[in-house]
């Protein structure tokens, strides 16, 4: 009888586990997922033909192996003058050795950071990921498009480059009276620093002074994180924000404007990867036809044709142990059916304090203590259907932006996607605009509990107020909850060690993904983590703390190895 793989979760970590267990071992794949639905976070939302992303999922990733793993799934679509170059049955996809990505804790430090170091004097070699696959796609709808990117930040009803960058209209928008109070009051931290920082707020007012802090951090970080500056870590900006001032920034500016650009590198305007441009922003991204969950779907359906297992609407309350070996879950199904599930090897993504909850062994008080106490920012998007913006380009067209970072203290709103330009197959009607508007909050808000219809109109009003929308273009709405989107580091986290020490002591359970592991983890990572178990188990045994090092600013171990 073959070996089992108990998997808790349909998201990204729990399927690619699923799939890679299929494709590389003889162990069975179970999936159990607590809800209807495919993809976890990574779903595609449909309302009236309309479709939705939760969060907003750029396909593109410093890891080879998973920019491999999406294209032989979904192949890029053959678009013109697209990214792609052909070698026989091969489809090679160029991408840079290091890339900029959206900060992996949104909020903490909008301002561009470059280490300090000197230009190169040559532009680095190429990278290119060789992806076996056949040139033709399983179906004209089984594709990734190649989507421009454009991502800026609302502010003073002003648009603002994102990341933000010392630029002409950086300081046009921010007005002269404004750069002279952020110029004074960096001089004053740089003379007199606060002597020790206690806060998040100190160290941000310590490297960027008190009025740039006041103007690009402290309400943006705080309506995303729900926490006040001053109650949060240094230490927990010294993690995330490192070797960042405005020193640097400065530095970066001052090089970039007298230094003559050079020049691309021949056939670099072809490459998704664009070798011959600022690394700083990619301007393009691969993205499935329809959404995220479309790569997801697919994913699923090849496990269960390959032999694995997927049975929805099944919440894991029960873990059963003997020693520090898992034997069995239990689940309860919607109607409240108990079923139970033995296997080999079992896999979390399920977030560890319902984890330890469901644990039926004795759990030290320590560890409990730990568990209760981490805390999650929940997640609601607004879905807009609407005739037209008040915001468009000098043309007079709809904005090209995927999302808007809106940096404005007076509304709740965090994020603005606009899904058309995500895809034009997330819209029905693509004479009108299909937007979401994202709320970071917790369940026990006001705002969490609103009815819908009410939080309809709420969100309308909102982006009434900031003029990007006249609520009387508004046509239809749609609201989305998302509980548990967004593992904090704030809570109980500053002992994690405790909890981690001991859901490691269980020999055959693997925690992978952003919730298993408690892990603000990009996409990307979470499906990294995943491979990491089924290859360890593949080869006779999983080294957890390679899995633990897998992190949120993708540092990756294959990418450590090529520069060794």
């Amino acid at each position: 009888m073959p070996k089992r793989a108990i998997i808790i979760g349909a998201g990204p970590a729990g399927l690619t586990a699923a799939l890679e267990f299929l494709r590389k071992t003889d162990v069975q794949p179970i999936v159990l997922e607590a809800s209807q639905e495919i993809g976890g976070i990574s779903r595609t939302i449909r309302y009236k033909g309309n479709r939705m992303d939760i969060g907003g999922h750029r396909f593109f990733s410093k890891s080879d192996r998973v920019m491999q793993w999406w294209m032989e799934l979904m192949p890029p679509a053959e678009t013109g003058d697209i990214a792609i170059s052909y070698q026989g049955q091969q489809r090679v996809v160029e991408v840079p050795d290091d890339i900029h990505e959206e900060p992996p804790l949104r909020g903490l430090g909008p301002l561009t950071h470059e280490p300090e170091q000197e230009e190169p004097d040559e532009e680095p070699a190429e990278h290119t990921v060789v992806v076996e696959a056949p040139i033709a796609p399983e179906s004209d709808d089984l594709v990734m498009l190649i989507r421009p990117r454009k991502s800026r930040i609302y502010y003073l009803r002003k648009f603002f480059d994102y990341p933000i960058k010392l630029t002409g209209n950086t300081i046009k928008n921010l007005g002269p009276v404004r750069m002279v109070k952020i110029g004074a009051s960096y001089v004053m931290s740089r003379v007199r620093p606060i002597k020790e920082e206690k806060s998040l707020e100190d160290f941000l007012i310590n490297r960027f002074g008190r009025e740039l802090y006041l103007t690009f951090f402290k309400s943006y970080t705080e309506k995303v994180w729900g926490t006040p500056c001053d109650k949060i870590s240094a230490e927990w900006g010294a993690q995330r924000i490192k070797g960042l001032s405005l020193t640097t920034a400065l530095k970066h500016f001052v090089r970039k404007t007298f230094t003559r650009s050079k020049p691309k590198v021949e056939g670099a305007k072809d490459d998704v990867a664009q070798k011959g441009t600022d690394t700083s922003l990619i301007e393009r991204f691969l993205y499935p036809k329809f959404g995220p969950g479309q790569l997801w779907e697919h994913v699923a359906e090849k496990v269960i044709a390959m032999g694995g297992e997927i049975h929805m609407g099944l919440k894991v309350e029960g873990i059963e142990a003997t020693g520090n070996v898992v034997t069995s879950v239990e689940a309860v199904t919607e109607s409240g059916e108990r079923v139970s599930f033995s296997g080999d090897y079992f896999l979390s993504t399920m977030p560890m304090r319902d984890l330890v909850r469901a644990m039926r062994v004795d759990v030290p008080g320590n560890v409990r203590e730990v568990a209760e106490g981490l805390e999650y920012r929940d997640f609601i998007t607004v879905g807009v259907l609407a005739n037209k913006l008040d915001v468009t380009e000098s043309d007079r067209t709809l904005i090209k932006d995927t999302w808007i970072y809106i940096q404005e203290p007076d509304v709740l709103l965090g994020r603005l996607q606009i899904f058309n330009n995500w895809s034009p197959y997330m819209v029905a009607d693509p004479s009108k605009v299909w937007i979401g508007l994202e709320y970071f909050c917790y369940e026990t808000d006001a705002l969490w509990k609103m009815p819908d219809e009410e939080l309809k109109q709420f969100a309308a009003k909102e982006l009434e107020k900031i003029g990007i929308l006249h609520t009387a273009e508004v046509l239809d709405a749609h609201v989305v909850r998302v509980p548990k989107t967004y593992p904090a580091y704030f809570g109980s986290y500053d002992r994690f060690d405790e909890l981690r020490t001991w859901t490691d002591g269980f020999e055959n359970l693997f925690l992978v993904g952003r919730n298993g592991m408690h892990k603000y983890n990009n996409q990307d990572h979470s499906m990294l983590t995943a491979m990491a178990v089924v290859d360890g188990i593949a080869a006779g045994g999983v080294d957890k703390s390679t899995l633990w090092s897998i992190n949120t600013e993708q540092e990756y171990h294959e990418e450590k190895s090529k520069k060794g």
